[in-house]
């Protein structure tokens, strides 16, 4: 079973008269990416909170918030003293006599940090809740990204098959193709009218038709197909992305050499239509976990 990196997970809970929540956004990257945002008061819980998305996420570009709305009565408003004597410090720096208007005074708790919101010490009791609370989202997250996982599992189900069937098509064409190059070889030797060992003409088009035989190219093509329906069924902890868009590469080397070889214009178009339902693919490969 495949993850998608794209994802969303968010959880809420109340305690102490305070209502946590936690919300979780993914989007695809090679690497694990985290920005987290945590409320002042939970800031010793940065270091575990970073621990429990790393070990749930594995990789991705991650947005973590947690944000805390509490009742009237549990916090108040409270002058930041020194922040708010430093700025009035350096008003009179500017203005050696200022009179301390209400506008000069409400500009200076305009400040930044010249008014925090106090609150009470989160004990462990409630730092334990918070963390259920992150668990909470990380969990639903995971199951947003395995929702979408399965999306992307039946998409390129559906373009291996395409890719199979497209591949299937073109043994019809190889066999008239190697009538077709003798027809013309003979066509273009009779057009000049000149002497010809046919025994020799035969040695030299059994060496060219060698040159075109796609046989190996096919079954190599026919068992990466395989090894990706055997990966996207696989439950790798570490995430199957990487290993799904290196397939995908040779995948491509393949049907590109088969193209090369065709000399066939029904083949050339079939290989066509097969680079279509590769390149889709690897689009999506991209946001596999």
């Amino acid at each position: 079973m495949i993850q998608s990196m794209t994802g969303f997970g968010k959880a809420t809970t109340e305690f102490a008269n305070k209502k946590v929540t936690v919300e979780i956004k993914t989007l695809n990257s090679k690497q694990l990416d985290v920005s987290v945002k945590i409320d002042p008061q939970y800031r010793e819980l940065e270091m575990d909170i970073r621990r429990m998305i790393a070990g749930a996420i594995v990789r991705g570009k991650t947005e973590f918030t947690l944000t805390v709305e509490a009742k009237a009565n549990d916090m108040r408003a409270m002058l930041n003293m020194e922040v708010v004597k430093a700025y009035l410090e350096q008003v009179k720096e500017i203005y050696p006599n200022p009179r301390l208007s209400e506008q000069i005074v409400a500009s200076v708790l305009r400040m930044p940090n010249a008014v925090r919101q106090d609150s009470t010490t989160a004990d462990e009791e409630e730092l334990e809740a918070v963390k259920a609370t992150v668990a909470e989202a990380l969990g639903n997250l995971v199951s947003f990204r395995k929702q979408e996982g399965e999306m992307l599992e039946r998409v390129f189900t559906q373009k291996i098959n395409n890719i199979a069937d497209l591949l299937a098509s073109i043994e019809p064409y190889e066999k008239e193709r190697v009538g077709k190059v003798k027809e013309d070889l003979l066509s273009k030797l009779e057009g000049l009218s000149v002497q010809y060992d046919k025994n020799r003409f035969e040695q030299e088009l059994i060496y060219y038709i060698e040159k075109l035989d796609i046989n190996e190219e096919k079954h190599r093509l026919a068992n990466h197909l395989k090894y990706f329906r055997e990966t996207l069924e696989a439950n790798d902890p570490n995430g199957a992305g990487k290993k799904l868009g290196f397939i995908a590469q040779e995948m491509g080397r393949e049907i590109n050499t088969t193209g090369s070889k065709s000399n066939h214009a029904e083949m050339q178009r079939i290989v066509v239509r097969m680079k279509d339902e590769l390149e889709q693919i690897k689009e999506q490969v991209l946001n596999v976990l």
